[in-house]
């Protein structure tokens, strides 16, 4: 199945398998980016919306000067631009990291689907707030913590994440984000990162492989640092969900 991670580790169970079935027989063709790729710039009009089967996938807004933000890492099982449907065109750009392969769903495919299946439409609803739930946990990254907090932040949420799929043995993050990434991610610039990195490396809660290769040593020193509650990703903890039903309507599914 192309979209065996949607919604591991959070609601995946709650969908039927005439559901799941609908969802893949909806994808139109399959897709390939070599690392560091367009996919969606900003103001494109969208037709297709696509869901990550591999790889990983970075969101981006760029300033006046070309300095970019990193908005959103997403990995598979993620639509990387669901919310597309809606609003048929992205306020920014999507780019792949690594080579991905991505699941190309066409905007009128989704129509049937949330037309014909409503508790399917609710769980694709409830993949895009998702991402807001995030977006906010970001806000608050950049707002209230130092730069050691946000990158410390970043790693264990990316690993949470990661856990939830299936993708994550522990101890080495596999997402090969250059320094440079993560400060576009955090508010911070290339030096002041490359000073945080050294800290925490320092402090003993990680160890750099490479470049881009990174190693957690001690994951409950970054929590810490990063204030991290995993509850904002609907998996466990006091946000988790057992269905996507009202109380009342679970006796009549």
């Amino acid at each position: 199945m192309l979209m065996n991670r949607f919604l591991r580790g959070r609601l995946r169970h709650d969908l039927s398998e005439v559901e799941l079935t609908a969802l893949e027989n909806a994808v139109s063709r399959t897709v390939a980016l070599g690392p560091r790729e367009t996919l969606v710039e900003r103001g494109d009009r969208l037709e297709h919306s696509y869901y990550l089967i591999e790889g990983v996938m970075l969101r981006h807004l760029d300033d006046r000067l070309g300095q970019r933000q990193l908005l959103e890492v997403n990995i598979p099982g993620d639509f990387v631009d669901l919310h597309g449907y809606a609003m048929k065109r992205l306020d920014h750009s999507v780019q792949s990291l690594t080579a991905v392969r991505l699941a190309e769903v066409p905007h009128t495919e989704l129509s049937r689907l949330v037309a014909t299946m409503p508790h399917l439409a609710r769980a694709l609803w409830f993949s895009t707030l998702l991402d807001a739930a995030m977006h906010r946990e970001w806000i608050f990254r950049l707002g209230r913590l130092n730069a050691e907090g946000r990158i410390a932040h970043l790693i264990v949420e990316l690993a949470e994440r990661l856990r939830l799929v299936g993708l994550f043995e522990e101890g080495e993050l596999p997402i090969p984000l250059l320094q440079r990434d993560y400060a576009e991610a955090c508010g911070i610039s290339p030096v002041h990162a490359n000073r945080s990195f050294r800290t925490l490396k320092e402090r003993g809660a990680i160890m750099m492989k490479g470049e881009a290769r990174l190693r957690i040593l001690d994951e409950k020193q970054l929590r810490d640092l990063a204030q991290f509650d995993s509850s904002y990703l609907y998996g466990t903890g006091l946000l988790g969900l057992e269905a996507l039903v009202d109380r009342n309507e679970r006796a009549d599914r």
